[in-house]
């Protein structure tokens, strides 16, 4: 409420009064005159006022160029060609994709398309293209070019980049140049994984793709729609891309970025340490040296986050010394059909059969130290088969497996399994508890092996080592032909539905990833309806991936020893770096070099 105050204010008034008086001569005389006025004068009582006065933004520095050292090199730049893993980092600067992973979710999203609508039954999906893309030759990007792309994928062309789409898509339609209909034969979630591709520029390629495999556009691309264009590539030397101003989220701060070719991983980091090189992939060995120099003062950087897989140990269910189908074969036609049915008559595994003794597996394994010996701290245990880099999915409620001997020992003894003679090995019906535990001579697989080794037999077990070679392991595993394996999943991608490690339909001695000869109902048909739901809503399926997760964690096929954490060091003049595990450079548009200060 406002109050007023009321006082008098004494005004001088100058009065000028000209009078005329008569006398020995005329004369004017001017007279001031002081008159005090007394005036009521109303005036309001101080308000404060909190001003926040916030200083002008200093402009973003534009200009400068990244430099990345790195020992790979790319074969292509078309991005349906191919297929390293530094094609898959340099190709999206020069190429948008149709679809594209959240950098920090691991859902799927838009990225030329801004939006789509999935039918009642799943199997049609209408896709708006987003109007505001264009070519680097002015053409806008059209459904044309989506679908002239997807036809080139689902085409008979040797050499182009295979999806598993090409038995699931039934037809693609072009509605409008922004309007695009895909009609899938089946419901399919996981489906829209395959979907995140690099278009092409369809007028620059013969309508029939004869030209694609041969086309100097593959390592010259000319006509490109990312936030980068290439500049040059010279061979066995370096790659520049520079900065494309008509980028539809806006022109990137930097001029550009060169990839340095070097010879191997050694001078790669050496490069870096001298401030060479602004960005570097650490190795797990080499974390502590960068950290190590970030503590004497050095400018880098380093961020540290999930990798797209992670270390396990596989307890095969099935008996080694005769594997068999995990179906029947009703129709007799060798080949998986819907209406098989599991076989229920498969002979088990004369130990690892037990969900007791795998449980106990499980609480015998000193995951912390296996981490801190072999990923030097970098990794972090993993409660089932999800990876926690895909949010919606992974069941942040389930704990994982710990090291706990008493409970292990506890779960042997209710399974049967107990100590008997001097050498401490347990025995069951006259049987002793042993088992062999097969890899491959990679040294971090050796030292998962022997520390479990050593961990099983300060239980009670007897276990053998076997190191063979790589070919052999993955042979003897894919045949089911093992007790424990050791190994690793990765590359895994945003997609949780792993149901190849764990349908029946995978169990397929010498040829199914399903080496476990793993089932449960209660898991199988989760993780069918999961990948069929119309719609594919993350938030109905990821109730579903969780408890799959805790089905798969009570039934313990898998020892899951650690999900590995990847890092990133780059030098800090860079100004805007957010590595994550789905995408590294997701907004290199905004990064910037900071300007130096005299």
């Amino acid at each position: 409420m406002n109050s007023r105050k009321t006082f008098p204010a004494i005004l001088s008034l100058i009065v000028i009064a000209t009078i005329q008086l008569t006398a020995c001569k005329n004369e004017t005389i001017i007279e001031t005159v002081e008159v005090p006025i007394e005036v009521q004068v109303e005036v309001e009582k101080p308000i404060e006022v909190e001003v926040l006065i916030t200083p002008t933004p200093e402009p973003i520095p534009h200009g400068g160029f990244v430099i990345q050292a790195t020992s790979s090199q790319p074969s292509t730049l078309n991005p349906i060609l191919g297929g390293s893993s530094f094609e898959s980092i340099i190709k999206p600067f020069l190429f948008l994709k149709f679809l594209r992973i959240d950098p920090f979710t691991g859902e799927i999203v838009g990225q030329i398309a801004e939006n789509w609508t999935a039918s009642e039954d799943g199997l049609t999906y209408t896709f708006k293209l987003r109007r505001d893309i264009f070519w680097t030759d002015g053409t806008p990007v059209t459904a044309k070019d989506v679908k002239f792309t997807f036809d080139a994928i689902l085409s008979d062309l040797e050499g182009v980049r295979q999806i598993d789409l090409i038995d699931l898509i039934e037809s693609i339609t072009i509605i409008d140049d922004y309007t695009l209909e895909i009609i899938f034969l089946t419901s399919n979630c996981s489906g829209l994984v395959d979907l995140i591709v690099g278009i092409l520029p369809s007028h620059m390629y013969a309508d029939d793709f004869s030209d694609l495999l041969d086309s100097p556009l593959n390592e010259n691309p000319t006509i490109t729609n990312g936030p980068l264009k290439l500049q040059e590539w010279v061979k066995e030397d370096h790659i520049t891309l520079v900065r494309n101003e008509e980028f539809y989220l806006g022109a990137p701060n930097i001029d550009g970025l060169t990839y340095r070719f070097i010879g191997d991983l050694t001078t790669e980091i050496a490069i870096f340490l001298a401030g060479e090189s602004d960005l570097h992939f650490v190795r797990d060995e080499n974390v502590s040296v960068i950290e190590g120099q970030i503590a004497l003062g050095r400018p880098f950087k380093i961020q540290k986050y999930f990798e797209q897989g992670y270390y396990f140990a596989a307890l095969n269910l099935s008996d080694p010394e005769n594997p068999e189908y995990g179906w029947i074969d009703a129709n007799e036609n060798n080949a998986f059909d819907d209406n098989e049915i599991p076989n229920l008559l498969q002979e088990p595994h004369p130990i690892l059969s037990d969900r007791l003794v795998r449980q106990a597996i499980a609480y015998a394994v000193d995951y912390t130290s296996i981490i801190n010996k072999v990923a030097y701290g970098n990794g972090v245990p993993m409660a089932a088969n999800v990876l926690p880099g895909i949010e919606w999915a992974y069941n942040w409620d389930l704990e994982p497996y710990t090291y706990n001997t008493e409970k292990a020992a506890s779960l042997l003894d209710e399974a049967g399994w107990r100590r008997e003679g001097e050498d401490g090995i347990r025995m069951k019906n006259g049987k002793p508890l042993s088992l062999h535990i097969m890899t491959n001579p990679w040294i971090i697989f050796q030292d998962m092996a022997v520390m479990m080794k050593d961990n099983l037999e300060n239980l009670g077990f007897e276990i053998t080592v076997d190191i063979l070679d790589f070919g052999t392991v993955v042979g003897k595993a894919l045949a089911q032909e093992f007790d424990i394996f050791i190994g690793k999943w990765g590359g895994m991608g945003p997609a949780p539905d792993d149901s190849i490690f764990w349908s029946y339909r995978y169990d397929i001695p010498g040829g199914g990833f399903n080496f476990v000869s793993y089932y449960n109902k209660a898991v199988e048909n989760l993780l069918f309806e999961a990948n069929t739901i119309p719609g594919c809503s993350t938030e109905k399926r990821g109730d579903m991936y969780k408890r799959i997760q805790e089905l798969i964690h009570e039934d313990a096929p898998y020892v899951f020893f650690y999900n590995p954490l990847f890092h990133n060091a780059w030098n800090a003049r860079i100004v805007g770096v957010n590595p994550n595990t789905w995408d590294r450079y997701y907004n290199i548009h905004e990064w910037y070099l900071e300007t130096e200060t005299p």
